[in-house]
């Protein structure tokens, strides 16, 4: 069963779904639990990622601030850390709902050690589950985006599942004592939707009683959900592609390029400095979000101007989703963390409907687009290197516009800190 509520603005939609009603959620059979409160914080002051965390003290103004060590980049204990305690953790953007708009469209991914699966059944719910066979721990489908399937085949030994995460057979068992069906369903997640968003939280443990769709939005975006659908990101654009990059850097160093408050724009990015103006760059912070904003070029920049229209709104979810609303455009950057020098910059793209039919006009915008990403991959990728040299610790911050940076590393530091 689905719970829909609509939102003051109709073109958000906050869906949440009831894992099948069976035993597969039973302890013995959960994704490896985080570990207790008390335990955690052991293992925190114990580990050398503990030592590190507390190297960025959060309660020093940004204007006397320094930037957390180099170490947080490049310490693999660092690295574990942050997947426990930060994205296996909450409410995560993990894709789009135009991915699975049909019965028996289905996406999966990865989110650290956790492979998943998203899909909707047969009566039109949106259900997530591990992406592992529960026979011998074989991936069940290959990754990807866009597939269509009425069940899930394991290819190991054919293993079948339903949409609803429902084991329907399991091939050559005769003989098999102590094997109860309901027991071996696919291990469910607690997924939701919010505007054209899909949402997974590996953190919580899935009850039977329907979530409460409030607290989604408000775990996730805080008091952000109204200020975004009112500036235009919502259900209503038309979805256009998607692109992917593979980058050489921490997770965080894209971040942090995309959180200095526009400050590398004019240097690194000057056809896209040519469609703004920058002395109008400025930035929010809210609980978990922050937003900076920028008026758009003048009209005697037509192209430019068209595609990034009178103001440009860049909103940063912790800790790794971003909403660009420019012009008739949107796109989202979802950066995926691949290993301590690792990250995959996942970029999905949504048009105004009235241009959804003007090839032109796409090709160009994604064209300028393409030129700003490599522009950040050779910035990203250089600042990886240069916080593995000996020859860097910390830095400083820009007060004036790198507060949504410290915003940013204060969070973490938190998450790293508390339970």
């Amino acid at each position: 069963m689905m719970m829909i509520l609509k939102a003051k603005n109709p073109h958000f939609l906050l869906q949440s779904t009831k894992p099948p009603n069976d035993k597969t959620h039973s302890n013995k059979h959960k994704r490896k639990s985080i570990p207790s409160v008390t335990a955690c914080q052991c293992l925190l002051r114990n580990s050398d990622a503990g030592k590190l965390v507390h190297e960025f003290d959060p309660k020093v103004p940004v204007e006397k601030a320094v930037t957390p060590p180099s170490s947080w980049y490049t310490d693999p204990s660092f690295f574990q850390e942050e997947l426990e305690r930060v994205f296996y953790r909450g409410w995560q953007a993990v894709g789009c709902i135009e991915h699975i708009k049909d019965p028996g469209d289905f996406f999966t991914g990865r989110l650290g050690d956790v492979e998943f699966l998203v899909c909707r059944d047969e009566k039109g719910n949106i259900r997530a589950f591990h992406n592992v066979c529960r026979h011998h721990a074989s991936l069940l489908v290959s990754s990807g985006t866009a597939h269509k399937a009425s069940c899930f085949v394991c290819p190991y030994h054919a293993w079948t599942y339903g949409l609803d995460g429902q084991l329907l057979k399991a091939t050559r068992i005769t003989g098999i004592q102590n094997f109860n069906v309901k027991d071996f369903g696919l291990i469910p997640i607690k997924v939701a939707t919010w505007g054209p968003f899909v949402l997974l939280n590996l953190d919580k443990e899935i009850s039977r009683h329907e979530a409460d769709i409030n607290t989604v939005a408000s775990e996730w975006l805080g008091s952000c959900s109204e200020i975004l659908s009112t500036n235009g990101v919502d259900s209503s654009l038309s979805y256009v592609c998607r692109r992917e990059y593979t980058i050489e850097c921490n997770w965080k160093v894209f971040c942090d390029n995309y959180l200095d408050g526009g400050y590398h724009v004019p240097y690194a990015h000057k056809g896209l400095a040519s469609g703004l103006q920058l002395q109008s760059y400025s930035t929010k912070m809210y609980e978990k979000v922050s937003i900076q904003s920028c008026e758009g070029g003048s009209m005697d920049r037509k192209d430019d101007y068209d595609r990034l229209g009178s103001k440009a709104l860049y909103a940063f979810i912790y800790p790794n989703f971003m909403i660009n609303r420019y012009g008739p455009w949107m796109d989202t950057n979802l950066v995926l963390p691949l290993g301590p020098r690792k990250c995959q910059v996942v970029f999905d793209y949504f048009l105004e409907a009235s241009l959804k039919d003007d090839k032109a006009f796409i090709e160009k915008s994604l064209e300028d687009s393409e030129q700003v990403q490599i522009e950040d991959i050779v910035l990203c990728e250089g600042v990886q290197r240069g916080l593995e040299s000996p020859a860097y610790s910390t830095g400083r911050y820009a007060p004036t516009v790198e507060k949504a940076m410290h915003h940013f590393h204060s969070l973490l530091r938190y998450n790293l800190t508390n339970d």
